[in-house]
């Protein structure tokens, strides 16, 4: 069962940076970044793995690691989840895309097994599944066509919507291996810089373990 903390808005460090972003208009900040991702996609290629599930994993195992990343925005404050899963965007045969909800595992050949079959009995309903509640979730998506530099997303101006936001784009060859471009979003009145970059922390450590 999903499990959450309520944070002591009293007795929080960064009380004054809460209250300082959660009223801007646009409290959102977003960053790309170019991420190595060799390590990866050797594994997903020698365990016969999808290299997409792959990195929706290793995004989701990174966010996890940071609490901050967890965090959510409520009325009377902030709460903080146990776990968050990852969602994607699916592309369905006629170029229309799904939203699909990955449970998360920490072992990284539990999670491609599961997500596989998950993701295969998803595409064959056909249906456009969007969900708002709860919110225990990471919003991904890929665009594996494109090498992007700097990335913008859709989205309703509402302020308390504090789901970080992944997208990762194409895989290119470079000298030192494989990269692709990452970008997060991620609500300032919870997150500042510090955290995304322990985020890319993880993303390089947890592949070094590979």
């Amino acid at each position: 069962m999903a499990s959450f903390r309520q944070i002591d808005i009293e007795r929080w460090p960064r009380r004054h940076l809460f209250e300082f972003f959660r009223a801007y208009d646009l409290p959102f900040w977003q960053v790309t970044v170019p991420v190595d991702v060799t390590r990866l996609r050797q594994w997903s290629q020698s365990q016969g793995h999808s290299f997409f599930l792959a990195c929706l994993w290793l995004w989701a195992r990174a966010a996890n690691a940071v609490p901050e990343l967890r965090q959510r925005l409520r009325p009377e404050g902030v709460i903080e989840w146990d776990v968050v899963h990852p969602g994607a965007t699916l592309m369905h045969d006629d170029r229309s895309f799904t939203f699909c909800y990955f449970d998360y595992e920490p072992d990284l050949d539990h999670f491609c097994r599961k997500a596989k079959a998950h993701m295969e009995a998803h595409l064959k309903q056909k249906a456009f599944a969007p969900r708002t509640a709860p919110d225990d979730v990471l919003h991904c998506s890929v665009l594996p066509w494109l090498p992007f530099t700097g990335f913008q997303n859709a989205r309703r101006l509402n302020s308390r919507d504090a789901v970080p936001k992944i997208v990762w784009g194409k895989a290119e060859v470079r000298a030192t291996g494989w990269q692709v471009p990452l970008s997060i979003e991620v609500h300032h009145a919870l997150v500042d810089g510090y955290h995304v970059g322990l985020f890319f922390q993880q993303i390089e450590m947890l592949q070094a373990q590979l």
